[in-house]
């Protein structure tokens, strides 16, 4: 009896180890445990917000343009009230805000996801040149749960850069008049879907490469133009026509444009449900395409 059951645990055990969850569950943790464990990591996750939205948020204050000052026209006796509510009027039409820094700060959450989800395909590098990749492969676990946990693992670090900037950005005097808890779980549900999709991207950009300098070469290449042909930093009302194109094209507007729409209550270039729809596609199609190439591309 006791054989019996010792012999059913061993096969529950052993079904429970090549199980896709398991292994998906074990590789994920690994990741986060590995980026965690390391003080001076955990600092530099920590101070990177602060010096994104302390140095750069507030020093790029494109709202000092539109302040009174700016209309105060000697030899015209205008009262400051009426210079006030005209710098405001005109903030409200060029950026949906009457605060640039709160505009600014909301495309920081993609700014620094960004960032965060290009060092998911710098992971599969490193596995595979301290073989640590070759390894894995060699286990039950599926090679799609192989990529899926680079993916994840950069999705809970994304989260936690997001959750910082923020805080630090509500410290820092973003307007939270439009707060609610609907519009922040919303927020970050439009980024859970981006940062899936991109970090997808990355990882499939990585399944071949054993040279961590193309690697690079790739994010540095891919990381400017995705955040500057977007909505993050600027209007895209305001842009070129052929950028305006572009920028409706990249997924990180649509992810801007949910939290500028539920965080500040501004108006959105497109619907919240074409948003999302838009975001779900981009992070489905990304998905896919990364797990069926990981059961083509990854080898021993």
């Amino acid at each position: 009896m006791g054989s019996g059951q010792s012999t059913m645990h061993v096969e529950e055990a052993d079904k429970l180890n090549k199980s896709v969850m398991h292994g998906l569950w074990a590789l994920t943790w690994r990741e986060i445990r590995k980026a965690y464990q390391t003080p001076i990591l955990v600092f530099m996750t920590v101070i990177q917000p602060v010096i994104w939205l302390g140095l750069f948020g507030k020093a790029f204050n494109l709202g000092s343009v539109f302040s009174s000052g700016s209309f105060n026209i000697p030899g015209l006796n205008i009262p400051k009230q009426v210079l006030d509510q005209l710098s405001s009027q005109m903030l409200q039409s060029t950026f949906g805000t009457s605060d640039y820094f709160s505009f600014l700060a909301v495309g920081m959450l993609t700014f620094v996801l960004v960032f965060t989800c290009m060092f998911s395909g710098m992971s599969i590098v490193w596995d595979r040149r301290f073989g640590f990749l070759e390894k894995v492969l060699g286990t039950p676990v599926s090679r799609g749960a192989i990529v899926m946990g680079k993916v994840l693992s950069s999705v809970v670090k994304s989260f936690i850069q997001a959750a910082i900037v923020l805080v630090i950005a509500v410290l820092l005097g973003m307007s939270v008049a439009d707060f609610s808890i609907a519009g922040i779980l919303g927020t970050f549900a439009a980024l859970f879907l981006l940062a899936l999709g991109l970090s997808s991207l990355f990882v499939m950009l990585a399944l071949r490469s054993t040279d961590w300098q193309q690697q690079m070469a790739i994010m540095n290449l891919l990381n400017l133009p995705l955040l500057f042909a977007s909505n993050a930093l600027f209007p895209t009302k305001l842009m070129p026509t052929w950028l305006q194109d572009v920028a409706k094209v990249n997924p990180i507007s649509y992810g801007v444009d949910v939290g500028r729409q539920l965080l500040l209550g501004s108006p959105g270039f497109s619907s919240l449900a074409f948003d999302f729809a838009y975001l779900l596609g981009f992070a489905v199609l990304f998905s896919a395409v990364g797990i069926v190439l990981s059961w083509k591309l990854l080898s021993k």
